[in-house]
């Protein structure tokens, strides 16, 4: 069905919560406005839009290593206290957080902090690919911004898919886990290490290493 925008604003005004979770709470609710804030409360979403403003110093630095020290994490989740930091719902968090970025390998946590000139060199070539349509400009540029948000859900950390769960997303779970604590969560930072990367490794020429070791012999020879 569809879904005005003047409905999205309306619970937006209602709950604080985002706009795309609001859409999605009325999709969710078919329309229904008491349905959808119920729907946004019972993920935690609602209440975890207030508490937005709210200053999150606590938490952990959380680590993970995988394939036999092939593969390292580390990520920094904040909360507000150190009673919720040392909660098993809060560690199971950060568990998962550093199995999505070994698995997803994320550059961001955020689309905020993806570089501008990045997003730009995207954007050029997927409208470069929607004017091979043939189609409207209105209509490649929706192509364009389609296939740009889905460049995003798959660099940016908390648009992921859950690897265990593809039908939440990072930020889902955090919405989820916040709700249940009643504390404003935050990924701040990560970094993932992978043994050689960025290393540039040689590959053996079997034929150079063959006529070399032929040039070789025919010197003596002579």
């Amino acid at each position: 069905m569809s879904i005005s925008a003047s409905d999205v604003k309306e619970l937006r005004e209602i709950t604080g919560a985002g706009m795309m979770d609001c859409k999605k709470a009325l999709t969710e609710s078919g329309g229904d406005m008491d349905k959808a804030v119920t729907w946004l409360r019972e993920k935690g979403i609602a209440s975890a839009a207030k508490r937005a403003s709210r200053v999150a110093s606590e938490g952990a630095v959380s680590s993970y290593i995988h394939m036999g020290g092939r593969i390292g994490v580390l990520v920094e989740i904040n909360c507000e206290t150190d009673f919720v930091a040392r909660g098993e719902g809060f560690q199971e968090f950060c568990k998962d957080v550093c199995l999505q970025i070994c698995s997803a390998r994320p550059l961001y946590v955020r689309r905020e902090e993806v570089p501008q000139p990045d997003i730009d060199v995207e954007m050029s070539i997927y409208k470069a690919q929607a004017a091979e349509s043939g189609k409207p400009e209105a209509v490649q540029e929706k192509i364009a911004q389609g296939k740009l948000d889905k460049w995003f859900q798959e660099v940016c950390l908390l648009e992921q898919k859950f690897v265990k769960d593809p039908d939440k997303t990072i930020d889902d779970l955090m919405k989820e886990l916040s709700g249940k604590t009643g504390e404003k969560l935050d990924v701040r930072r990560f970094t993932r290490f992978e043994l050689g990367e960025g290393i540039e490794k040689k590959e053996s020429n079997l034929a150079e290493e063959v006529a070399a070791e032929l040039a070789k012999a025919e010197a003596k020879g002579n």
